[in-house]
């Protein structure tokens, strides 16, 4: 039996686009925004969405480990991105909220992230999207026990 090369598979071909995307995002985020990284991008993004995420469930949605994320969070408060609270009802857990800083740099991410979107799947069709989105979310099922 043959074994193809790591750099001739579908999942090499996969994280190469996913880094590839993640570059696009970087140059064309850090032209508006020269201080912030795709992964505080990206956590602006949720906390906008909704800010009652704890940081174990951020940490999940940008695949990092806790000590990641406290480590971003932390970089993020120091530049006055967004603001930690202890939970009155919780005391384990902060309360995030995105400060005016924060808000602002919402405003000016949405095209960015809108740009980003349409350049990468420039010339797909919806049908292939909803095909290609199917197809990845196989490939997760069949990687989680």
């Amino acid at each position: 039996m043959k074994f193809n090369t790591p750099t001739s598979t579908i999942l090499y071909s996969i994280e190469e686009s996913i880094k590839a995307y993640r570059k696009l995002c970087a140059k064309n985020i850090s032209e508006v925004i020269p201080d912030i990284t795709v992964d505080q991008a990206l956590i602006l993004v949720i906390l906008s969405e909704n800010g009652g995420y704890t940081q174990m469930e951020i940490a999940d949605m940008v695949f990092k480990d806790y000590a990641s994320i406290t480590r971003i969070l932390k970089l993020m408060e120091d530049k006055d991105y967004l603001k930690k609270e202890v939970n009155v009802h919780d005391r384990r857990r902060s309360l995030m909220t995105l400060t005016a800083r924060g808000k602002k740099a919402i405003t000016l991410l949405h095209p960015i992230i809108k740009l980003n979107r349409s350049t990468a799947l420039k010339g797909f069709t919806e049908v292939e999207l909803v095909q290609l989105f199917d197809l990845l979310k196989r490939i997760t099922k069949n990687c989680t026990l």
